[in-house]
């Protein structure tokens, strides 16, 4: 059985749930992730299941109907302003909708402060049956894979898994051979891109730009993604893609399928399964 391909939030940032769960479906995705826990970006709607009783009746009927699956909600972020307990109203409407996985990022850099907090996350998260999967992210508190893989063996909570976005690690100098020497029990999903291969500064602005907004399809950048799949157990991949200029050119529901075709085509081409 081949694993199952997510579309991410980010890869039609705004999209309402109900029709990115239509367009997931059109396309031939098996699930979806959603951002049912904004993070207050700019224009970034909110989507919060646990205050709109409408919208989550409406996500809940999309995706009955469909027969999609919730892969994943996000985000749930470690920072000093935002209280553990706050996560739980979202977390619990995440689990009736079917998902067992919360997206978390480590925005701290005190590391007492964050282990505290994510474990305090996971045990908050296994009331309902949810595995926290963080997200090490270039220009974050927690920015690498060796200090996520810190974070998951020193709390030792047996629902925290590790998620490798290729963007990021590509940038945080990941290798293929860094990826393999990891506990293969730790890994929980991928978020697939390709991107640059030229890797800027911390405060050059592509930084952040391409992460949010100039992401690749899969084959068509830098980054040596086959490897670092393949040093990887066969876990769910979530295509997490935004790109402005391929979204206003095909539209959410093109872009999306060019996604999938391309991450196809790039797993059929290198032997991935």
């Amino acid at each position: 059985m081949s694993r199952p391909f997510s579309l991410a939030y980010l890869t039609i940032p705004g999209t309402p749930p109900t029709e990115h769960v239509r367009i997931a479906a059109e396309c031939g995705y098996d699930c979806v992730s959603l951002r049912t826990i904004p993070m207050g970006l700019p224009e970034e709607p909110n989507l919060s299941l646990d205050t709109d009783p409408r919208l989550f009746a409406s996500v809940r009927r999309a995706l009955e109907d469909s027969g999609v699956r919730l892969l994943d909600v996000e985000l749930i972020r470690i920072r000093e302003d935002l209280a553990i307990e706050s996560f739980a109203p979202p977390l619990e409407k995440a689990s009736e909708l079917g998902a067992q996985n919360a997206l978390c990022s480590i925005w701290s850099k005190d590391k007492r402060f964050y282990l505290d907090g994510f474990g305090r996350l996971c045990d908050l998260a296994a009331r309902y049956g949810i595995d926290v999967i963080l997200e090490f992210v270039t220009f974050a508190g927690v920015a690498d894979l060796a200090r996520a893989v810190e974070v998951l063996e020193a709390t030792g909570r047996p629902n925290a898994r590790l998620l490798i976005d290729t963007l990021h690690a590509h940038r945080s100098r990941v290798n293929a051979n860094d990826i393999s020497r990891v506990d293969p029990r730790l890994f929980g999903l991928i978020h697939l891109c390709d991107g640059p291969g030229p890797i800027p500064s911390l405060d050059d602005p592509s930084m952040i730009g391409v992460a949010r907004a100039g992401r690749l399809y899969a084959g068509e950048g830098g980054i040596e993604l086959a490897g670092m799949i393949k040093a990887m157990p066969a876990v769910p991949v979530s295509i997490e893609l935004p790109n402005e200029d391929e979204t206003r050119a095909r539209g959410p529901s093109g872009h999306a399928r060019r996604c999938l075709e391309t991450a196809r085509a790039y797993f059929a081409a290198h032997g991935i399964a």
